[in-house]
């Protein structure tokens, strides 16, 4: 899987030069801030409506590989959840619990898009496509509804979490995607060439910015916690979502894209989030970064267990 190898890489390798520049160049904390907050509004949102407003639904088996991404979502959420009250006793704090979730449960879109397409080509893209549909919303609705729980110094109320995931760029990128997909609507030459020079731009800056908030000795020695994503997130994730995969009779590539979907490490935007709501955000970039390690080795397994011949 040199594929997989080729796209993870560079992912590291922008990890490892954010966190020498925060060391050595740009020390200046308002720097990396205002990085984070074009990556969250900006560049980020770009991709999102670009990719999705291209995606050829039409050619995929799109209810089935959107149900089994959804459904592993749910349950790995569902049992985080459930195990709240045990992670309590054992010291885990809201803003760090909430870091565990979006650990285990987000994905990193660049990946799996790198991966799918050098696999797969454009059938592989529109497969991560539908992924991208059926999981960025519901990723940021959970996502912003446990780090308002759990993470606020105040408590919100409903209304208020509410409010919060209405005013999530991400969800509203998606939509916007999802309509100029679905009414096949004619966009500018313009507006196409500068949305995806700003898509491009939302990697590197991402992962520089992840790296910005890396800790090594947190790498060194990591904390339980760090150790239990990476079981979650980069094994019992992938097997969750080939599983029921397997039950809606998916097979080959559509198969193999879902595993790939469901095999990437955790979401460098998941960071930026973190900070901008509360979470543990230092405890974060250490998974990423480990994560990202891993997933190496893992990302591999899941897609080669799951691929077509």
């Amino acid at each position: 899987m040199l594929a997989v190898f080729n796209a993870l890489i560079p992912v590291f390798l922008l990890i490892a030069l954010g966190f020498v520049l925060k060391r050595y160049l740009l020390k200046d904390d308002a720097h990396w801030t205002g990085m984070e907050q074009l990556t969250y509004f900006v560049l980020f949102p770009a991709l999102l409506t670009m990719t999705i407003a291209r995606a050829n639904l039409a050619s995929v088996p799109y209810g089935e590989v959107a149900a089994a991404l959804i459904l592993a979502i749910l349950l790995m959420s569902a049992f985080l959840l459930l195990l709240r009250p045990l992670f309590t006793r054992n010291g885990i704090s809201g803003p760090t619990f909430s870091s565990i979730f979006q650990a285990s449960t987000r994905w990193q879109t660049y990946i799996a898009l790198a991966v799918a397409g050098s696999l797969y080509g454009n059938l592989g893209l529109a497969l991560a496509g539908v992924a991208m549909i059926a999981m960025i919303p519901l990723l940021n609705v959970l996502s912003v509804a446990v780090l308002a729980w759990f993470a606020s110094p105040k408590r919100m109320s409903w209304p208020q979490i509410l409010g919060v995931i209405a005013r999530n760029p991400f969800i509203w990128a998606c939509l916007l995607g999802l309509i100029l997909n679905l009414l096949k609507v004619p966009i500018p030459q313009a507006i196409t060439e500068t949305a995806d020079a700003l898509g491009r731009g939302s990697l590197a800056i991402g992962l520089l910015v992840v790296g910005a908030g890396l800790h090594l000795e947190g790498l060194v020695r990591p904390r339980p916690a760090v150790l239990l994503t990476l079981l979650l997130k980069l094994v019992v994730m992938p097997a969750m979502a080939i599983g029921i995969a397997m039950a809606f009779g998916l097979s080959g590539i559509n198969l193999a894209v879902v595993a790939c979907c469901a095999s990437v490490p955790a979401a460098s935007n998941a960071y930026v989030l973190a900070r901008q709501l509360g979470g543990d955000a230092p405890i974060l970039a250490q998974i990423i970064a480990l994560q990202t390690i891993v997933a190496a080795i893992t990302m591999p397994i899941a897609i080669g267990f799951a691929g077509p011949p």
